[in-house]
């Protein structure tokens, strides 16, 4: 497969489902991908276990604030400056780019850099969706280093964290982007094309492109914006109201940096890691939380995570408890086609 023009658009609506309302807009960073295609030709999307074992893969996710990469998108020359460093320190060229996250606007953005380079990009990535925490990723789960982590930004400027775990990356990078002006590229949890074919998400490109064709699950409900608690206004979350077969429902989204549960009644329908998605009724594009808004017409779908998310030790890391929803019991989500 590769991602040209048409396929492009696709993936990118595919990437804001995945994004669970958050992972930053897609819309921020498709005209960046797009541009890249136009000027260095389509991406070829290939199964890590199609190159060398050894061979050395890009992760490349933005980190920061989405509203600062917005004004700030980057250059043509950051993802060889970015390559460049990470080739340094590991002896040999990069082979490849893998997203760090689907799930929203890095998507779109890895695609840019896949086509800056000249090399394919993996289909495959770090989450399988978004998630707000570096080290919220199925690398950390799997025991693998996040060092030597490079981050960068548009000036060419870059800095490696090595000697670290994922609490410190967190920590650290964050400190990084602030310096930084609030945004950074990430090349963290470095790895081969043989690692990422033992434990990455596999399959999240395809699959992104698949939601982007209208592949997505059956709405737990079709329905209107009825309020919207923003966060400095308490627990933030959108209360929809059911409309046409769904009138007379009520369901709670609660909402973080993504979506992390929606219920009805008191009953968990989806709870994180679940993907929780509002789709717009009119442009059917998922709509982030920032973007959401009253009287938005939207179905509600959610779509089970990777399947080591539901593991013991990946609830621990990403699952109710670690979003501060100890008191609600999963849903049904996990359950919907993967």
């Amino acid at each position: 497969m590769h991602l040209d023009a048409e396929a492009l658009i696709d993936f990118a609506r595919g990437c804001a489902v995945l994004g669970s309302g958050g992972g930053g807009p897609v819309a921020d960073t498709l005209p960046v991908a797009a541009q890249a295609i136009e000027e260095c030709g389509p991406v070829p999307v290939v199964a890590p276990d199609s190159l060398a074992d050894d061979a050395l893969v890009l992760p490349v996710s933005l980190v920061g604030s989405p509203a600062v990469a917005a004004e700030r998108i980057g250059g043509r020359a950051e993802a060889e400056r970015l390559a460049a460093r990470v080739a340094g320190l590991h002896g040999r060229p990069v082979a490849a780019v893998m997203s760090g996250e689907i799930g929203g606007q890095n998507g779109p953005f890895t695609v840019a850099c896949a086509a800056r380079l000249g090399v394919p990009l993996l289909d495959a990535d770090s989450i399988g969706r978004a998630f707000p925490r570096l080290d919220q990723n199925v690398l950390e789960l799997a025991g693998l280093s996040p060092s030597p982590a490079v981050l960068a930004d548009e000036y060419g400027r870059t800095v490696v964290l090595d000697h670290i775990n994922g609490a410190y990356l967190e920590e650290l990078a964050r400190q990084v982007v602030a310096v930084f002006g609030g945004r950074a590229v990430s090349a963290d949890y470095p790895l081969t094309a043989g690692q990422a074919a033992r434990h990455a998400v596999r399959g999240s490109v395809t699959r992104a492109v698949r939601l982007g064709r209208g592949e997505e699950p059956a709405a737990l409900l079709t329905g209107k914006v009825a309020a919207v608690r923003r966060p400095g206004d308490g627990a933030a979350g959108v209360l929809l109201e059911g409309t046409g077969a769904d009138a007379g429902r009520l369901v709670q989204v609660r909402a973080q940096s993504e979506f992390v549960a929606a219920t009805e009644d008191g009953r968990a329908l989806a709870l994180v890691p679940d993907v929780i998605a509002l789709i717009d009724a009119r442009t059917g594009w998922a709509v982030p939380v920032e973007e959401v808004r009253y009287g938005l017409r939207v179905r509600l779908v959610t779509l089970a995570a990777d399947p080591v998310w539901y593991s013991q030790a990946g609830l621990r890391l990403a699952g109710p408890a670690a979003f501060g929803l100890d008191g609600l019991t999963h849903g049904p989500g996990r359950e919907e086609a993967r």
